[in-house]
């Protein structure tokens, strides 16, 4: 028997024999005394990770959401353009107004071609006076002379044709008497001669058109006046109204070859607000200054008013006449025209920077409680300078943007950067 299966034999106590196992070898009792982990701490191991895991995730994404929402609001704050309020001041006005104009001719006509040709002479520059029927220029047309010539040959084809069956319905008709020819003949050559004497019109009446046409090739003045342009030159071809062709430098028909005005009166057109329309009556004197003309007046009469307040501009449109026999006045200059008025009226002075020029007017970009833009069009009064007065289109107590940027729009949502102002206080406890 070896060792290693060898039993020991030992003495109980109560002295019986008793057997034992040899001792194990050193790796059997490693393996017995490394300690067994349970399946429930693995799990409550993993529990409590999972649970770190998405409490990092909800903080992450809490924090993320925030951040995102500061972004959004800062965007949304420095997005809008920042603009500077100001109130316009109230100002009790005078017995007088004074309302911008523009001098016009009294009559102005563009003169077009009529004719297609070319030019031969012109005889008056801009800024000469001509008179009524007087020649301005004479245009050649050697394809309408043909015409013309060809024209009258027809016509005179067509008379002696006219001619021949005259004489051959009066021979059927004293013959018809005799009973020599017959009834048919007879209205055949009736007819033959009503045939001819139809043709002799039409071709009269060509002739007469082709002649018209002639006549256009000299060009004059339908009225007395002053030539203000001139788009024509000799040598040039120039086409008749309606011809669109402007080949090899010709000057189309949709363009006129002479400007006239009639200068001796001018008209001013002027719009007054609606609460002098009282005052503005055919017949009462107006004043007139103007700026090449510091220091002196020109005296014109209200003539005609449109007897309609425009709904747009709550203005009446009015036409001053204005004596320019001097010549001394000039179409298309500036005016400002000072009407008496029955009583004052208050105005509202705004900045000169607050006015915004478009092509229909001027206009002001007021800011409501919302600080959302609304252009305003203003009928603008007197200039000094830096500031305008405004005769209608504000009302007291708007706010206006003093210096507005060029791309503002209406209905933009704007960024007040007075926080003093009480327009911005009031806007913010409403938000």
């Amino acid at each position: 028997m070896n060792a290693d299966d060898q039993k020991i034999q030992g003495i109980n106590r109560d002295g019986s024999a008793a057997e034992e196992r040899a001792p194990a070898s050193d790796a059997q009792q490693t393996k017995q005394e490394t300690p067994t982990v349970s399946r429930g701490s693995v799990l409550s191991l993993v529990a409590i990770l999972l649970v770190v895991a998405i409490v990092v995730a909800v903080f992450g994404i809490i924090a993320r959401k925030h951040a995102s929402a500061e972004l959004t609001t800062y965007t949304k704050n420095t997005s809008a353009p920042p603009v500077t309020l100001e109130q316009p001041v109230m100002q009790h006005g005078g017995r007088e107004i004074v309302l911008p104009g523009n001098m016009q001719a009294f009559t102005l006509a563009p003169i077009y071609a009529r004719t297609t040709g070319y030019v031969k002479a012109w005889y008056h520059d801009i800024g000469t006076p001509v008179h009524k029927g007087e020649l301005l220029a004479v245009v050649e047309t050697p394809e309408l002379d043909q015409e013309l010539a060809s024209a009258k040959a027809d016509l005179a084809t067509a008379k002696s044709n006219a001619s021949i069956a005259k004489v051959t319905s009066d021979r059927y008709g004293d013959l018809i008497g005799r009973n020599a020819v017959s009834q048919q003949d007879t209205d055949t050559a009736a007819q033959a001669l009503e045939a001819r004497n139809t043709q002799v019109a039409s071709a009269a009446a060509n002739v007469q058109r082709l002649e018209e046409l002639v006549s256009f090739e000299r060009i004059i003045a339908p009225f007395d006046g002053v030539i203000t342009a001139r788009n024509l030159d000799i040598g040039q071809l120039i086409t008749a109204t309606g011809s669109t062709s402007t080949s090899g430098g010709a000057i189309s028909g949709n363009k006129e070859i002479f400007d006239i005005s009639a200068v001796r009166t001018l008209r001013v057109f002027i719009n007054v607000p609606q609460i002098y329309s009282p005052d503005a009556k055919n017949g009462i004197i107006a004043k007139l200054t103007l700026p090449q003309y510091p220091g002196r007046t020109f005296e014109g009469k209200l003539v005609r008013s449109s007897d309609a307040v425009d709904p747009a501009t709550r203005t009446l449109l009015a036409e001053v006449d204005v004596d320019n026999r001097s010549g001394e006045l000039l179409p298309g200059s500036y005016t400002e025209v000072h009407l008496n008025v029955s009583s004052a009226a208050p105005v509202l002075i705004v900045p000169a920077s607050a006015l915004i020029l478009e092509p229909d007017g001027l206009r002001v970009a007021t800011v409501d409680t919302n600080h959302h833009v609304h252009m305003a069009r203003i009928t603008p009064g007197r200039d000094y300078g830096t500031t305008v007065e405004v005769l209608a289109g504000l009302k007291p107590g708007d706010y206006i943007i003093g210096n507005p940027p060029d791309s503002l729009t209406d209905g933009e949502e704007v960024r007040v950067v007075n926080p003093n102002s009480n327009q911005n206080q009031a806007a913010e406890g409403k938000r």
